[in-house]
């Protein structure tokens, strides 16, 4: 794309800033290499073409735009003359093919000097070549710089979620190792007492009665309402005075159990009745308790061993183990996985408040991506919240908002300042202390939400009130490839 030429005046690209400490041999140089040129309202290069041309503004108005999914986003607009856009980086060579990073266009006749990309390279080697090495460093060095660093944010964490994972697991996996234990005990104790009553002198329908009121306790125990403290202390109670007025010893020590199991008064009344003989009591309420306390201990167990089986579900769905990559996905189930799987750094002192609209469709998406989006943005909520004293609440919201998909993370931090605003989403930029924050975080859940699921992030704050808002559309776009970009071709 061309405009119409002109004369190109040194003394004009002077005036520039770019150009105002080069002499006037350079200058006449500029021109003579250049050219002046003036383009009618529309575009004057667009993102992704080859990078054959550096322009630096005269006189106009130059509007900046980067191309998201199928639509140009406006990234800048500016009447500032000198302003300069286009192969930035010609100075890097035939090493590094060059695109150009953004499109140009101009609202309004617009004047630019345009230097042929080349020619730009060739001056910067001659005029500054200590400047040429420095840049070289700069743009080639940052790819690997910022793999290394990235490399190093999924290394910690990793580390963080393993560390909360092995919390989590060890909490029911010590339960039932404990419950286990004590279910051999108790088992123990149940076949040495049913021994004792086989061979007492006690006559076949009372120990038929016996093995039938096993059966029906243990499913009683399955069946065990809920009570309240004031009402298992007055059960306990009634219970305990019932076995003592016949004859049972150490009644203060099992009623707490019956209870537990769901057993009462009349219960036992029908247990006397059952058994019949008063000798035969005694041995029948241990055998009972015993078998109380054996069902507890299994459900126990099996609470503790579907805990952590939630858990490792949550960890599969998290990393999204053996799923497509790019697929339908709820986005409620990725969000409470995550949760699940911070749960330990979240801590007892940060309230999780779900503030879910369960209606919201299922979505196209990477959700092993979004799972990385969320554990930034949850990670940031919780650095924030600490920062205020560790005590704050954090809600996750769904909701639809006009076509597209809303997950926001609120927190009652002390908020983003508004100076700093418009620059988290920035690689490398951070607010964490040295050494606990690579800046990287907000930057790669920007790319995956706006690259590479063509949806927007935002942050919205004020001090004890700040929300990050994902927005994702409803329906499939195209897939983009699954490839890292190149820094070198980000724009500064």
């Amino acid at each position: 794309m061309s405009g119409q030429p002109m004369p190109c005046s040194a003394a004009e690209i002077g005036s520039l800033f770019l150009f105002e400490k080069l002499s006037a041999e350079q200058l006449d140089r500029l021109c003579g290499e250049g050219r002046v040129e003036l383009f009618d309202p529309g575009p004057v290069f667009t993102e992704g073409d080859p990078a054959t041309c550096f322009y630096v503004m005269i006189e106009g108005t130059v509007i900046m735009s980067r191309r998201v999914g199928s639509d140009d986003i406006e990234v800048s607009r500016t009447s500032q003359p000198g302003v300069y856009a286009g192969a930035v980086m010609a100075y890097l060579g035939d090493g590094k093919p060059q695109r150009y990073m953004n499109s140009v266009r101009v609202p309004e006749p617009t004047r630019f000097f345009v230097l042929p990309a080349e020619s730009f390279a060739n001056l910067i080697h001659e005029w500054f070549p200590m400047a040429v090495h420095l840049l070289e460093g700069l743009a080639l060095g940052s790819q690997t710089f910022q793999r290394a660093v990235g490399q190093r944010e999924r290394l910690l964490a990793l580390g963080s979620l393993s560390a909360g994972l092995t919390h989590e697991l060890n909490n029911p996996a010590a339960a039932a190792a404990r419950a286990t234990s004590s279910l051999r005990d108790r088992v123990a104790h149940m076949r040495n007492k049913l021994g004792a009553i086989a061979s007492g002198p006690y006559h076949g329908d009372a120990l038929k009665a016996l093995v039938e009121l096993q059966q029906r306790t243990a499913e009683r125990v399955s069946k065990a309402p809920a009570l309240s403290p004031l009402e298992a202390s007055d059960r306990e109670e009634e219970l305990a005075d019932w076995l003592d007025d016949h004859g049972v010893q150490n009644g203060w020590q099992i009623a707490p159990t019956f209870v537990q199991g769901g057993l009462d008064v009349d219960w036992l009344e029908q247990v006397a009745v059952a058994v019949g003989e008063q000798e035969l009591l005694q041995s029948a309420i241990e055998c009972l308790n015993y078998t109380v306390e054996a069902e507890l201990l299994m459900s126990e167990i099996e609470d503790s061993t579907t805990r952590i089986s939630h858990l490792v579900d949550a960890a599969k769905q998290y990393s999204q183990l053996d799923r497509a990559p790019y697929q339908v996905a709820d986005v409620h189930e990725l969000l409470d996985s995550t949760l699940l799987m911070l749960s330990g750094k979240i801590g007892p002192q940060v309230k999780v408040v779900k503030e879910y609209d369960r209606s919201v469709p299922r979505i196209p998406a990477y959700p092993a991506e979004l799972n990385q989006v969320w554990t930034n943005l949850i990670d940031n909520a919780v650095s924030a919240i600490n920062s205020a004293g560790g005590e704050g609440t954090l809600t996750v919201r769904t909701a639809v908002v006009h076509d597209r998909l809303l997950v926001e993370f609120r927190d009652t931090g002390p908020g983003v300042p508004a100076e700093i605003r418009g620059r988290i989403f920035d690689p490398f930029f951070t607010t964490k202390p040295v050494g606990e924050g690579t800046g990287l975080g907000l930057d790669i859940s920007w790319r995956i939400v706006v690259n590479k699921h063509h949806g927007d992030l935002k942050v919205e704050s004020v001090p004890g009130d700040t929300r990050f808002q994902v927005l994702l559309p409803l329906t499939a776009t195209d897939p983009e490839p699954d490839t890292a970009p190149d820094p070198a071709q980000e724009p500064s």
